[in-house]
């Protein structure tokens, strides 16, 4: 009868032996009947010994031996009885390994695909690792990236507010220097503002010293002095009204101020006769005074020592 397959998935059962009676009686049988074989060859040779007799004769007696007697005749052995011998004890038969039952198809490609899966499997898990592994370089990179922006960011800070600081210094130094040039140019200016001053102061002396001498005085000079030239005063009150720098509202007020010049033009000296009643105005006209220093000559090159200039609000353009 043919052994059945495992089921699959199942251990491997070895086929029961259904002939294993039969085969050990036989075998049973074969063991009595060489040992009975044996028991009779042992025993059929077992015979009675013959006796030996031996006489020792001596030789200086020559006498005739006697012959030896006839040997009596063996007694016949008695016949055993025929008793059959124990059997002998039964010898279990080795019980050899079957052969290795082929696997079955099934069983074969389960097999496989479990060896496929779990080699699939420890592919995997490697590839997981060095994912990871990956994955926690690429944190470790990122962390020394921002690292290294932050340190660079704060370089950068300190560079600027280092520049910074730099900047204002050399601000609040640029200021220092600018004041204190403008110190040195207001001071130069008053320098030369007082020099100008003792220049006028001079002149002044001079002319009062040379009219002395004359024995005219301010008012003779006044009254013997030939007449204004209208175009020369024209010209001086236009180039003072082109120095004037007033925005309000024009009024039919009017200025009148003396001024003394040298004889090169220049202005020595400003003097408010009469005021227009806006002092802003008073002072627009003032500084255009000082400022059209010197101020125009006659045809001829000469100037009038003393000016009595008078300037209306509304005639300015």
């Amino acid at each position: 009868m043919a052994a059945k397959p495992a089921t699959a998935g199942g251990p491997y059962r070895v086929p029961k032996d259904e002939h294993g009676v039969r085969s050990l009686a036989m075998a049973t049988a074969m063991h009595a009947g060489l040992l009975l074989f044996l028991w009779i060859g042992v025993h059929w040779q077992n015979n009675q010994p013959v006796a030996v007799e031996a006489e020792v004769w001596d030789m200086s007696i020559q006498q005739a031996a006697p012959p030896p007697p006839e040997p009596e005749p063996a007694p016949e052995p008695a016949p055993e009885p025929d008793v059959a011998p124990p059997p002998p004890p039964p010898v279990a038969k080795p019980v050899e390994a079957p052969p290795p039952a082929k696997e079955p198809d099934i069983a074969l490609e389960k097999r496989k695909a479990k060896e496929k899966a779990e080699k699939e499997r420890k592919e995997e898990e490697k590839r997981l690792a060095k994912l990871k592994q990956e994955e926690e370089e690429r944190k470790e990179l990122e962390k020394a990236r921002k690292l290294a922006e932050k340190k660079a960011a704060e370089e950068k800070k300190k560079l600027e507010e280092k520049k910074l600081e730099e900047k204002k210094l050399a601000e609040e130094k640029a200021k220092e220097e600018k004041k204190k040039e403008a110190e040195k140019l207001a001071k130069a200016k008053a320098e030369e503002q007082k020099k100008a001053d003792k220049r006028r102061e001079a002149e002044m002396k001079r002319l009062a010293g040379v009219l002395d001498a004359t024995g005219v005085t301010g008012t003779a000079a006044k009254s013997t002095a030939p007449r204004i030239d209208a175009g020369y005063q024209a010209a001086i009150r236009a180039k003072v009204q082109s120095n004037i720098s007033y925005s309000g509202a024009k009024q039919d007020v009017e200025a009148v101020f003396r001024v003394a010049q040298l004889p090169t033009g220049e202005i020595i000296s400003v003097r408010k006769v009469k005021s227009s009643g806006n002092p802003a105005y008073d002072a627009a006209v003032e500084n255009a005074i000082n400022k059209s220093s010197p101020l125009p000559r006659k045809k001829d090159g000469s100037v009038d020592r003393d000016l009595e200039l008078v300037f209306n609000l509304k005639d300015l353009h």
